[in-house]
């Protein structure tokens, strides 16, 4: 195992929960942190490399830093105290002030000067019990919905172009990516980050508000490390454009979505159709992938369940290696729910890592002989499962409802694996939440006096989201007809005229690295100029 390997691992150890004090303070790691007889003395990530202790900081597991439910290791450590240098356009917003529209409690910073985000919505989920979507929906299969109007009913309070945003929650992933010193670890990061990116789907069965054209979505984390502008470039067909950076200069993440939706009967299937880019900077690298298909099950009748289910190829375009991840089909009893298999190869195709895991839980890694001789004696010393499998029962083909998959049980962990990434603890009243995660609930808070530095644009001034939100669903819905008949009777004005949309953040182009159509960002979002901005709320 090399070094990288043991600081990962020391990382992420669940243990007990650190001592008040240590919570009140920022504790960076100096260097390195051994494992018990390691005489390795410093890792390729320490503070040199990054220049400040304040990106060392980001690198570090995310539970670390957020839910804070694992105790360092015995190591050498450097307590930051000093506040938070600011960054050059970068929008300070006064967080202590409002836990949602109109809310007042006071929230002190913590001591390196990250203001806490809120923990609930201001109002909880309502029951979808009393609504049914049949009456809407058995006109519709095999179509594409997103030329239907879908009752708010099932929507959830977000933005499509929100929902995007979400990709960012493991953020400490890209940032480790670029501190890897060698391509193929770097791939193993970028693989457990773009699994990480649809991991808050799980049981998140609401569907977001679809983007008015022009809409746009910011967001700035400076105790993740970027920021983030969206912008809904196309309505027929919906597309959305995103683009990211590291505050620190580490990494470009950007693409655009074209979420390609049908109707199957008892299920929604949702193809994302469009490539994702992450650039990293210092290595002069750049991988690209698309996401996997999600499906929703029993829109009808039953009790709504998820699944993600395809191929996604990562390709490193600079060395061209690439990660092959397969995510499983639920399939017969649900065995493979859930489960993501792959491997990263090299531009020879010689297998060089094998991955496994589960996207709503964790990921693991080994090297391809161990994963091989572990699975022959899988094989082995289980005669009895052929049997099993034939002595049950098929579906019938006429069931009215999917049924549920039982949950199985976890990742079996292979000895010699390494935990690549695993996804942060939602919070107790997540359910009550639209099963939102803690990085979800924070995404549509509106503090005080931010309307005079969002663009007119954005999203967390949307009165039909920011009315659902507050539970309020009868302004909720007629704000959204309203919006949706303003977009209509906009997009025959320029009809009238002969005028074509102009995009303000974004231009039509080529995918610099796979030549595929894409959506590129022409900058300019963070010098706040809005003055052309459309009247679209």
């Amino acid at each position: 195992m090399n070094g990288e390997e043991e600081f990962f691992d020391a990382v992420t150890v669940p243990r007990s929960r650190p001592p008040r004090k240590d919570l009140e303070s920022v504790a960076l790691v100096a260097g390195w942190w051994p494992h018990a007889g390691s005489t390795r003395e410093r890792s390729s990530c320490s503070a040199s490399t990054f220049g400040s202790w304040e990106e060392a900081f980001i690198t570090l597991d995310v539970s670390v830093r957020s839910t804070l439910e694992l105790q360092v290791p015995a190591c050498r450590v450097r307590i930051l105290r000093e506040a938070n240098q600011r960054v050059t356009g970068v929008i300070h917003v006064d967080t202590s002030k409002s836990n949602g529209i109109g809310k007042v409690g006071e929230r002190p910073p913590q001591e390196n000067g990250i203001q806490k985000h809120r923990t609930s919505l201001p109002a909880p989920m309502f029951t979808r019990s009393d609504f049914s979507v049949w009456s809407i929906l058995k006109k519709c299969i095999g179509l594409e919905l997103s030329k239907i109007t879908m009752p708010i009913a099932f929507n959830e309070p977000l933005s499509f172009l929100q929902r995007i945003t979400e990709y960012m929650e493991h953020v400490y992933l890209i940032h480790k990516a670029s501190c890897q010193p060698q391509p193929l670890e770097r791939m193993q990061s970028v693989a457990a980050f773009a699994v990480s990116a649809v991991a808050s789907q799980w049981e998140r069965t609401g569907k977001p508000f679809n983007p008015l054209l022009g809409e746009t979505y910011e967001l700035t984390r400076e105790d993740l490390g970027f920021r983030f502008i969206s912008e809904q470039v196309s309505h027929h067909p919906p597309i959305s454009a995103f683009y990211s950076e590291g505050l620190h200069q580490d990494f470009l993440f950007h693409g655009s979505i074209y979420p390609k939706l049908k109707f199957w009967g008892k299920s929604v299937e949702a193809e994302p159709r469009g490539t994702i880019t992450l650039e990293l900077l210092k290595h002069n690298e750049a991988y690209t992938w698309t996401n996997p298909t999600c499906c929703v099950h029993n829109v009808i009748i039953g009790k709504l369940w998820i699944e993600q289910y395809g191929t996604v190829e990562i390709v490193n375009h600079r060395t061209g290696d690439k990660c092959v991840l397969h995510f499983k089909p639920c399939g017969l009893f649900g065995k493979e729910l859930h489960k993501v298999e792959g491997y990263i190869q090299d531009k020879n195709k010689k297998k060089l890592f094998m991955i496994y895991g589960k996207w709503t839980e964790c990921l693991w890694g080994l090297d391809p002989a161990a994963y091989e001789s572990f699975k022959k004696q899988e094989r082995r010393t289980d005669p009895l499962r052929k049997t099993k499998l034939d002595d049950c029962p098929e579906k019938a083909d006429g069931d009215v409802v999917d049924a549920v998959p039982e949950a199985q049980e976890t990742v079996q962990v292979i000895p010699g694996s390494k935990l690549l990434w695993r996804v942060n603890t939602r919070p107790p009243n997540s359910a009550q939440m639209y099963n939102f995660t803690s990085f979800t609930v924070s995404l549509n808070e509106l503090e005080t006096g931010m309307e005079k530095i969002l663009a007119p644009t954005d999203c967390r001034l949307r009165p039909d989201i920011r009315g659902m939100e507050n539970g309020n669903m009868d302004l909720a819905s007629q704000e959204k007809e309203r919006l949706e008949e303003k977009q209509r009777e906009a997009r025959r004005e320029r009809a009238r005229e002969e005028a074509e949309w102009q995009t303000r953040w974004f231009h039509r182009g080529s995918n610099p690295y796979t030549g595929t159509p894409d959506w590129l960002y022409v900058g300019g979002y963070f010098e706040r100029d809005f003055s052309g901005c459309p009247d679209i709320y």
